[in-house]
Parts: structure tokens; C-alpha cells; sequence
């Protein structure tokens, strides 16, 4: 994964050898008018960014004078998040983390929802990081399809990860994984052709 957070090429190839583009450039650029409106404006608090890549929504909201913590598996990433002004932490969401039960915000940005594959064990752990009266802000698939991909891996040149699951959510499943983990749909918000799920406890 360190390959692909420096803006190496990056394609995704799942079991059945289909392959395609990984889009590296919205991960290392600068945030967009969808990143502001849907993920940075509606954090008003302490946020968690899980997944938080390079980290240029960390590094923004921490521009902003809010509370933020990126975590990442992958060291480059951690780092570059670093660099831009954010704390962040060389952690697997599921490890022990910092204010457990005292985010405000959780974000889930860029697809992370299909971290582990298992989408209702991930918003489980996302309910457990929040405060009573905090949100999860979760990016959604642009098709309205769910599905669990495993063995996924990716490829930057001839160098291929080691396989792992994956999900995608789209919005017709959200209220369904939400409830199973606990969760409620506050709101569904699309800007720009992305579209966000905001979860809030039950």
C-alpha cells in the first residue's frame, strides 16, 4: 500500500481477474468541493478519519482548528498525514485506539466502509469510537449495489499485494447494516456525483 500512497499507478484485481483503475489522485490532492461538503463541513468536533490515507481530509480539518486522529495501515500514509499537520496513528481500526467513545465525528471516507469486507463488524467498531450523540459520515458506492469482494489485491506495476476482503454499500443496503451494528440513517447527502450515508447511534 506505501506504493500507492507516494501516487504510483495502482490498478484493483479481484478473483476473477478483472481489474481496474485505483483513482491515487483523489487520495493525494488536495481536498474537492464534494471532500469540503461532505466530509469537512459537517465536522464540528473531535473526528476520527479511519483509513485516512495521505491524509488530506485529517490535514484539513486539523487546518480548521478541530481535534482530528487519522489511522492507517499503511506507514507512507501515516506519515504524509503527519506532514500535513494531523495526528495520526500506524493502527488497524480494529487495534486499540485513542478516546474510544468520545469522537464526535467518524469518518469513513473514499469507500473505507468495505474495510474488512464485513461492513456490519466495521460500523460495530465505528459505534463503539463514537460518543452517544456523535456521527459516522460514510462514503457509498456510486451504484446502488452492495457486494463483498474477496481476494482482492493490488497492483503497482509488477509488485501485487498480499489478497483481502473488500465491500462495497450502496444505498438501498445502508438502513439494513446500519440497524444490524446498531446505527440509524440521520441523513443521505450527494454532491458532485458522491454520495454519503450519516449515521448517528440508535
Amino acid at each position: 500500500m506505501d506504493a500507492v500512497f507516494r501516487g504510483e499507478t495502482c490498478r484493483m484485481v479481484r478473483s476473477d481477474g478483472r481489474e481496474s483503475t485505483v483513482d491515487t489522485g483523489l487520495w493525494t490532492g488536495a481536498p474537492s468541493r464534494s471532500d469540503g461538503r461532505l466530509f469537512l463541513d459537517p465536522c464540528g468536533g473531535s473526528t476520527i478519519d479511519v483509513g485516512c490515507g495521505p491524509g488530506r481530509l485529517a490535514g484539513a480539518l486539523a487546518d480548521r482548528g478541530i481535534a482530528t486522529l487519522g489511522t492507517d495501515i499503511s506507514w507512507a500514509a501515516v506519515e504524509q498525514t503527519r506532514a500535513r499537520g494531523a495526528t495520526a496513528v500506524h493502527r488497524d481500526v480494529f487495534d486499540p485506539l485513542p478516546r474510544t467513545g468520545r469522537w464526535r465525528h467518524v469518518l469513513l471516507a473514499d469507500g473505507n466502509i468495505g474495510i474488512g469486507g464485513s461492513p456490519v463488524r466495521l460500523l460495530r467498531r465505528v459505534r463503539q469510537l463514537l460518543y452517544p450523540t456523535g456521527t459516522a459520515i460514510v462514503e457509498l458506492s456510486p451504484t446502488d449495489t452492495s457486494r463483498v469482494h474477496e481476494d482482492v489485491r493490488l497492483r503497482v506495476g509488477d509488485r501485487v499485494s498480499h489478497a483481502f476482503a473488500w465491500a462495497t454499500v450502496g444505498t438501498s443496503a445502508v438502513p439494513g447494516l446500519a440497524a444490524a451494528a446498531g446505527l440509524r440513517v440521520v441523513s443521505v447527502d450527494e454532491v458532485d456525483g458522491r454520495t454519503t450515508a450519516t449515521l448517528g447511534l440508535v
